[in-house]
C-alpha cells in the first residue's frame, strides 16, 4: 500500500466541554487509567521534545516514572543530549498517544532536577541489569564498536561484584516537568477530532477548544 493511502478513521469516542475536569491531572489519570484498562502496551511511554537555546529541537521516547508535586517525573543519564538541551533550556514538551482509546495528551513546560535522594532511591529500585547499564552507557557520546559496549559492561559487573545495593551514577538522575499547557485529543470521523486546552494562568486553568 502507497504511504499516501494509508488512512485510519477514529470511532472510538467523542470529548464534550462537559466531559472535561477542571483540573488537567484529573483528566490526565482518567485518561491514563481508561488506556490501562484497555490494555495499552507501555502507556507510560512518550515523546518528549526538548531544544537548544537557538531553537534547534529533538525527540525520543522515555517512560514517565511518576506524577508528583504537579509535575512529570522521567530519569536518565545527565551526559545525554536531553540532558545537555535541558541545562542550557529548560524549556521541553511531552506527547502521549494511545491508539487503542485513540486519545493524544501533549504537555508544555519547564523542567528542573528531581532531588539526589529521589533519583537514588528510584535507582536502587530498578532491575540490576539497568543499574549496570546505566554505569555502562555515557548516553548520547560516540562508541567505536559494540564489543567495547560489551566490554565495559563486564568490567561494571566485576567492579560490582558481590554488591547487592548499587550507587546511584554522579552522571544520572531525574527530571519533573512542571505543566503550563496541556492538550486533550480525542481522534473523530473524517478528521474532525475533539481537542480542548488547559493553559496555566496564575493558579487558574483556562479551558478552550481548539478547531481540529
Amino acid at each position: 500500500m502507497r504511504i499516501d493511502e494509508m488512512r485510519k478513521d477514529y470511532e472510538h469516542s467523542s470529548l464534550e466541554r462537559s466531559d472535561l475536569s477542571s483540573d488537567p491531572f484529573d483528566m490526565f489519570m482518567s485518561w491514563w487509567k481508561d488506556a490501562v484498562a484497555q490494555g495499552h502496551p507501555e502507556p507510560n511511554m512518550m515523546s518528549l521534545s526538548t531544544a537548544t537555546p537557538e531553537g534547534k529541537p529533538s525527540s525520543r521516547m522515555v517512560l514517565l516514572k511518576g506524577i508528583e508535586d504537579h509535575g512529570f517525573v522521567f530519569y536518565t543519564s545527565y551526559l545525554s543530549r536531553k540532558a545537555r538541551d535541558i541545562a542550557l533550556n529548560p524549556h521541553a514538551s511531552m506527547l502521549f498517544f494511545w491508539f487503542i482509546t485513540e486519545r493524544q495528551v501533549r504537555i508544555e513546560g519547564t523542567v528542573s532536577k528531581v532531588s539526589e535522594e529521589a533519583a537514588t532511591a528510584y535507582f536502587q529500585s530498578r532491575p540490576r541489569g539497568s543499574q549496570i547499564g546505566a554505569w555502562v552507557s555515557h548516553q548520547s557520546h560516540p562508541i567505536a564498536s559494540r564489543q567495547e559496549l560489551e566490554h565495559k559492561k563486564q568490567e561494571i559487573e566485576k567492579r560490582f561484584e558481590g554488591h547487592e545495593v548499587l550507587p546511584k551514577p554522579e552522571f544520572w538522575g531525574g527530571y519533573i516537568l512542571k505543566p503550563t499547557w496541556f492538550e486533550f485529543w480525542q481522534g473523530r470521523p473524517n478528521r474532525l477530532h475533539d481537542r480542548f486546552t488547559y493553559t496555566r494562568n496564575g493558579r487558574k486553568w483556562v479551558i478552550e477548544r481548539l478547531q481540529p
